[in-house]
Formats: structure tokens, sequence, C-alpha cells
């Protein structure tokens, strides 16, 4: 996982370690909720929507659309009711009910949410790319997994004693016959789940989330509230990547009195970087002479990451 504030390299670098492990011979996918779309303009190929897009050999790139995994939430819902009630058509109330909720603002987070658990526990690939939102929403992400965990966990449990109950009602009635609980069966096949991606997604083993910041004042102070915050959702975190750096030989060209007091303040937030994440800091990568779009340039941002 690639996190940090907004505009900083997030999809680049997500991309850039996506084409470096597929040139390896891995399976990889890189996939990203952020409705703006940037998977779509660093490939330069409009994967929005499409599913699971194939970009080069062992590399695939998906953007989840938001509005289409409603629709399709829905449509899940629906049939889910249809197969535990035995119904040809849904009651009308029914259907008011799912489209009441559908509105609700928290759906399209919920939807998005288990399209990434989809996504996570499908088991597909050898490498998954997260290419996080910016910060808040990502902190947001994350910490659905522990909600929905202790929400499912009520919401069973009170199912069980229900079920107790009708098992009481049952033998009393001396009726043996007792269907399936179908909602209960559906709950834990949904905690089971979550509990399957949010582990995985805390397993030092299996998983490795890396901020991306600049060499700016409060780029830094943000990032390092960031990690306090991610770190309570036991994030594993494992290292810093310091994006847009000026190259050092500028110096010693002539160049204008602006750009010297950047390269001076550049140094100044290096130099607080090192100090503030020390070993941490994984890798420094330039600022570049255009912007990084296309496969010939990711793989030049891929040799800063990983050569």
């Amino acid at each position: 996982m690639f996190g940090g504030k907004g505009g900083l390299g997030k999809t680049t670098f997500s991309a850039a370690v996506g084409s470096y492990l597929a040139q390896q011979g891995y399976k990889v996918l890189v996939f990203s909720v952020d409705p703006q779309a940037s998977l779509s303009d660093i490939f330069k190929q409009d994967i929005f929507g499409k599913g699971q897009v194939q970009i080069t050999d062992n590399l695939w790139a998906q953007e989840i659309d938001a509005d289409q995994r409603v629709k399709a939430y829905q449509e899940e819902i629906r049939q889910k009711i249809r197969d535990m009630y035995g119904f040809s058509e849904l009651p009308e109330e029914v259907e008011q009910y799912i489209q009441a909720a559908s509105a609700e603002p928290a759906m399209e987070e919920s939807a998005i949410f288990d399209a990434v658990v989809d996504i996570v526990v499908s088991g597909d690939y050898d490498y998954y790319i997260y290419d996080l939102v910016p910060l808040g929403h990502a902190l947001y992400y994350l910490s659905m997994a522990t909600v929905y965990d202790a929400w499912i966990a009520k919401i069973t449990h009170l199912r069980e004693q229900m079920r107790e109950y009708d098992q009481v009602a049952a033998h009393l009635r001396k009726d043996q016959t007792l269907d399936e609980d179908a909602i209960l069966t559906e709950l834990l096949y949904i905690r089971e789940r979550i509990q399957t991606s949010s582990r995985i997604l805390t397993d030092q083993q299996k998983t490795a989330f890396f901020f991306v910041l600049v060499p700016e004042r409060m780029i830094i102070a943000d990032t390092l509230k960031a990690a306090e915050l991610f770190s309570r959702f036991k994030v594993p975190l494992s290292g810093y990547v310091v994006n847009r750096v000026l190259p050092e030989d500028l110096k010693d060209q002539d160049i204008p009195e602006y750009l010297h007091h950047r390269l001076t303040m550049q140094e100044q937030y290096l130099s607080e970087i090192q100090q503030t994440f020390g070993d941490q800091v994984l890798a420094y990568v330039p600022e570049l002479e255009r912007d990084v779009t296309g496969l010939s340039m990711i793989s030049r941002i891929s040799d800063y990451l990983c050569g």
C-alpha cells in the first residue's frame, strides 16, 4: 500500500512498483478506489470502472467505479433476499427499503469497502498494489474493517440468540424440522470476509505500507501525525519514500535566485526528514523534467525505487 496526502506521488509509485514486480515475472494487480482515475492517466489507458484491465505482461490495473459498485451491491442484496425467502419478485416495501438505504451517504463507502475486500481475499495475484486515497479517507477505509467487524459480531450474536429461541419453540411444538438460518449464515460469511481482509492488511509478512512525502515542512508534520494514526489500526509501516527532490548539481549551475532559495530550503527539510524518520527512509526520487505518464516514464521511476 502507498499512502500520503493527495498529489505527492502515491499513484506514480504504485504503478512503478507494480511494473517492476511484473517484469520480475510476478502476476500483479494495481488498484485504486479514488474516483479521480489517476491510474487511467498514468497508464494512458481508460480503465475506470472496467474491472481488471491488463496493461502489460503480468500487470493488471483496476479503478473501482463507486456508482457501478453500488448498483451491483443493490442487485446482490436483492438476489440474496430472493434466495433466502423464495421470492420470485421482491415485495414493494423491500424494494423501497433497498432504494432508501442506497441513498445513504455511507452506502458508497460500504460498496467500495466491499469491493476492496473482494480484491484482497481473492488470491488471484502474487502481489496487490493498493493506491490508497488521500490520508483522511484512507484512515476511514482502514478503520471500516474494525467498525464492521464489531457491528457484524453484535448482529451475529443477536441472531444466534434468536436461533436458540426458535429451537426452543420448535421443541415445544415437537417440530424437529428447523430450516437453516440463511441470515445467520450470511452474517457469518460477511464477518469471515472482513476478518480475512483485515488479517491480510495488518500482517507484516504479507503487507507493506509506505508513506510518500516531499521535502516540505507541512508535509513532514502531516506525515508524522498520520503515521501515529495509522499505527492504531495496526497497519504494518514499512518505510517512507521522499519524492520530488531537486537535483543537488543544480547548485553548481547558473540558476535563478528563486531556485537557489528552493534548494537551500530543501536541504533543511531533507535533513529534518533524515532526523525524524532515519533509516525508515528507503528512497529519494528526483523531480523529473516532465509528468510521469506512460510505461517508459514509469520504468524510470521503477529504477529509482527498486533499481
